[in-house]
């Protein structure tokens, strides 16, 4: 019977995957009340027992894909595969209001420009305090933390090494993570209450998942609008990335 129920979880690899987020989600959400009295989100407690998991897995099997080199778990690999994961970004887009958006202005394209070009000088610094010299190293870290989508986008642009692609996609997981855990934490403070205000803060934090989740964990009407900045700046920063931003890099380090 177990065998039978194993195989047929298997089988069905992505149904168990949405069972699995269920748990986790309905887990997260238990010890958000009953352990943080609120304090923190679910979506956060979430966020890092999947990390966890993809951990455990990992480690068991020896393998490179976290939880889905499980065979049980392999629809893991395809519910959070860049397919599903786009379609909900654009699924998203379609609950705009097109007069909401519009009050963004200035400032909210600004801030695109702004969320871009900031997060790269972090980055370059970095790879610049840790030893890297050459433009192409630098350019493909410094565009991992505008996202983690622009630096290996940039990185096989210019050229760059799988090893620095790698720590490009690290830098911008990590920024991913930290904007879905503080945005709850920070949203009074930073008046995410609105349309307009939602807008702005996803071109500044950049990051679609980070922003989406943050935003849903704050208040879910004004995930849209975040995502919806936060999609044009990943575009921005794989435009400028590998153009405008390397030849800059290579202008000051000359190699």
């Amino acid at each position: 019977m177990v065998d039978l129920l194993f195989k047929d979880l298997t089988h069905l690899g992505l149904i168990t995957a949405f069972a699995l987020v269920a748990l986790v989600m309905w887990l997260s959400t238990k010890i958000s009340k009953y352990l943080t009295k609120g304090r923190v989100h679910g979506s956060a407690i979430a966020i890092v027992i999947g990390l966890i998991l993809a951990w455990v897995g990992g480690t068991m099997t020896g393998g490179q894909k976290g939880l889905t080199d499980i065979a049980l778990f392999s629809g893991v690999g395809l519910m959070g595969g860049a397919m599903l994961r786009d379609f909900t970004i654009v699924a998203t887009a379609f609950e705009v209001q097109a007069t909401e958006a519009k009050k963004a202005g200035f400032i909210g394209a600004f801030s695109l420009f702004l969320g871009t070009v900031l997060p790269f000088i972090v980055g370059c610094s970095f790879a610049w305090i840790f030893g890297y010299r050459d433009a192409v190293s630098i350019t493909t870290i410094g565009a991992g933390a505008v996202t983690y989508i622009v630096g290996p986008v940039t990185g096989a642009a210019i050229g760059a090494s799988s090893d620095v692609m790698a720590l490009s996609i690290a830098t911008g997981l990590v920024k991913a993570i930290f904007v879905m855990v503080t945005t709850p934490m920070t949203a009074k403070f930073m008046g995410l209450d609105n349309p307009r205000s939602a807008m702005i803060f996803g071109g500044l934090a950049g990051t679609v998942s980070g922003v989406s989740a943050g935003l849903a964990a704050t208040d879910r009407r004004l995930v849209p609008y975040g995502a919806l900045t936060a999609t044009f700046h990943t575009g921005l920063g794989c435009l400028m990335g590998p153009s405008i931003l390397f030849l800059i890099v290579k202008m000051l380090v000359g190699s």
